[in-house]
């Protein structure tokens, strides 16, 4: 090896234990974009939601109260944002859908609990889909928020609840479907069917409930 191989074999060995001690370089790919997420301080992820958000009404009696949602990390370009509730273990045939809400402006970060009954705490320039309890008048309204109401003896169901982020304001209209439509025309629009690239990133978690 030539004396110039050795200064640089060397070098290179004094610079790794530098970092070593250092504890670790800084190397840009590395360097980790955050990640998008969305949390409940009211329904932890896993966990068995609380009689306070459980649906009062077809033989249950929760408060039927909306949990507060914040999330975190949005993507960039981020206009508005698009949340929705569902019972993959419903036995429909298709599930259930307890709430979807839409529009919700870029700059917005949370809902407060209560907010998706349709109180008028929600921001403004929302629009939300009919959901699967339509008019059966256990949610107070078309759209509000359902908890969950499992048949009794079912393990435990599950709900997931998904926040997307979008590069446009509307969705809607960016979808090409109507406002008036229901939870699972929305749901379709969102798998990226209807939205494509407008889906900028998407964060959820799920939690449980049983009787």
């Amino acid at each position: 090896m030539n004396p110039r191989s050795l200064t640089l074999t060397a070098l290179a060995l004094t610079t790794t234990a530098a970092c070593t001690l250092l504890s670790g370089c800084w190397d840009s790919a590395d360097a980790q974009t955050p990640v998008f997420t969305l949390t409940s301080a009211d329904i932890p992820a896993g966990s068995t939601i609380a009689n306070t958000h459980v649906l009062n009404g077809f033989g249950c009696s929760g408060q039927n109260i909306s949990p507060a949602l914040s999330w975190t990390n949005p993507p960039a370009g981020t206009l508005s944002y698009s949340i929705t509730v569902y019972d993959p273990d419903a036995p429909t045939g298709s599930g259930f859908w307890h709430y979807s809400v839409h529009n919700i402006p870029g700059t917005t970060t949370s809902l407060a609990r209560g907010a998706m009954n349709g109180t008028g705490t929600m921001p403004a320039g929302i629009h939300t889909a009919i959901n699967d309890f339509q008019d059966t008048g256990t949610t107070g309204g078309n759209g509000n928020w359902g908890g969950p109401c499992p048949p009794v003896g079912d393990t435990p169901h599950r709900y997931i609840f998904k926040i997307y982020a979008l590069d446009v304001a509307d969705m809607a209209v960016a979808a090409g479907i109507p406002k008036t439509g229901t939870a699972a025309v929305h749901g379709f629009a969102l798998s990226r069917a209807g939205l494509g690239t407008h889906v900028l990133g998407t964060a959820s978690f799920t939690a449980n409930y049983g009787r």
